[in-house]
């Protein structure tokens, strides 16, 4: 069942990192929880079901032009939508608008909340549009403190975050913060901000991969870094240092990408076809032999009468592109142990993973592998060797075209302060760390890596930059 958008009431609302814009964000959000009937008063109101959609954007957007675009886009809504989250792009360079229900995103803080082992005073030092930072403030409404901001709407200031975090420590509530891999970088490379986050008592670390050296830096501080994976689709992050929150669960398909289920789950995609997203049984899904767990066998899998599809902590027999399936949950020809052919509704990710003993390692996309003469290499390794090397503070690895190889692997890598290195330099010790197809053929040292949505590396901005130098 979907909304239909000539009737379907919006409204837009200022996210971003001011204060003003902030709090007026955060009194909508609780105002919705209540008038779903999950805040503390249980006050069902009678309009609920009436509710405009609440569509957070970026405070340089222009409201006219931003409502127009909504509004044209704003079709097969599913039903339930409180929020519309704007994805920040893709590899490809496309963004998806996610329908999200307020129970989705309550689910997903008080899962964090249980997880951290309580409520807290909260940072938001993350845009607000975005869910990361839009996360924040659901916690802290559901804490009952109002979140400290971090403005960082002309730019990430350390000094500001450290003056941020002493005034927060100044109270007796736990302090929690969600930081980007960037931030965390420029802040350990301040001496103020480190002695500060060494003393809250959880730095959530998500929005892109997080490098080990980095991580290692990090600990070695002292600061009580936790690693978040997840995205607009699954109300911000659920699964932390490797493992789900609690009522989420993971999977791996038979090639190895990443899938959830849970409370957290975002209602689908606007716009989609029928389903908001869902995938009909059997549509765009292959079936494998279970006894080959991602090898190349199709049809119809064999495995014991009663054995459920869907195994969290497993490897599954079936392939799923990217997006919300409805995945039965017994294989074709099978029966479920005690009868019925129901669903569960699963989140296939664009990423690729393993499972660790009941713990999830995210490799990086599915598509992100680079193909340099036959070799597949993978831009997380590496960016890892990179930033293992001394003076190198980040790194991004892409592919360029190339005459003879077709693609070769390029970087391009920040210095830490006072490092007396350049891309050749870089490249020498790349070479000693990497085989030969692995090691960057070219490497270019900028100032800072460019940026996207909430402080995502641009990879596709890199990738232009390295292909033109």
């Amino acid at each position: 069942m979907h909304d239909p958008s000539s009737s379907l009431p919006v409204r837009l609302v200022t996210g971003g990192t001011r204060a003003q814009d902030v709090m007026r964000l955060r009194a909508l959000l609780a105002e919705r929880l209540v008038s779903r009937g999950l805040g503390e008063t249980r006050d069902t109101r009678p309009q609920a079901s009436r509710l405009p959609v609440l569509v957070p954007v970026g405070p340089q957007e222009d409201p006219v032009e931003a409502e127009a675009d909504m509004r044209r886009r704003l079709h097969a809504v599913p039903a339930g939508t409180d929020l519309v989250l704007r994805t920040s792009g893709s590899s490809t360079g496309t963004g998806r608008l996610v329908a999200v229900s307020a129970r989705s995103l309550l689910a997903s803080a008080r899962a964090t909340h249980a997880r951290l082992g309580a409520a807290g005073r909260w940072l938001l030092a993350l845009p607000a549009h975005h869910v990361a930072g839009l996360q924040v403030l659901v916690r802290s409404v559901l804490a009952g403190t109002a979140p400290l901001v971090v403005d960082t709407s002309t730019g990430f200031r350390v000094p500001a975050l450290a003056d941020t975090l002493h005034r927060a420590l100044r109270g007796r509530d736990p302090v929690y913060l969600s930081l980007v891999p960037t931030q965390l970088v420029r802040a350990l490379q301040d001496e103020e901000a480190t002695r500060a986050l060494r003393q809250v008592d959880a730095l959530l670390l998500g929005g892109a991969a997080a490098s080990a050296t980095l991580l290692s830096r990090a600990r070695a501080a002292g600061i009580p870094v936790v690693t978040t994976y997840g995205a607009s689709e699954t109300a911000g992050g659920c699964v932390y240092d490797g493992l789900p929150l609690d009522g989420v669960e993971v999977a791996l398909d038979a090639e190895d990408r990443v899938l959830l289920r849970g409370p957290v789950l975002a209602s689908g995609y606007v716009g989609a076809e029928p389903g908001g997203g869902a995938c009909d049984v059997g549509q765009d899904t292959r079936y494998h032999d279970a006894s080959l767990a991602g090898g190349t066998g199709q049809g119809i899998a064999r495995q014991e009468v009663g054995t459920p599809l869907w195994r969290p902590g497993s490897r599954l027999p079936v392939t799923l592109r990217p997006g919300f399936h409805l995945l039965p949950t017994a294989l074709p020809g099978e029966l479920p142990a005690k009868g019925g052919t129901g669903t569960v509704r699963v989140l296939a990710t664009p990423d690729r993973g393993r499972l660790e003993e009941g713990r999830l390692v995210v490799l990086g996309r599915a598509d992100g592998l680079i193909n340099t003469g036959g070799v597949k290499v993978d831009p997380g390794d590496v960016e890892d060797a990179l930033t293992g090397i001394e003076g190198v503070a980040e790194a991004c690895v892409v592919g360029v075209p190339d005459q003879e190889w077709g693609t070769v692997v390029a970087a391009a890598v920040v210095l830490q302060p006072g490092a007396a290195l350049d891309g050749a330099a870089v490249r020498r010790c790349a070479r000693e760390l990497l085989e030969g197809s692995h090691a960057p053929k070219r490497v270019e040292v900028l100032d800072s890596l460019p940026l996207r949505g909430p402080g995502k590396v641009d990879r596709r901005a890199v990738q232009l930059l390295l292909s033109r130098s």
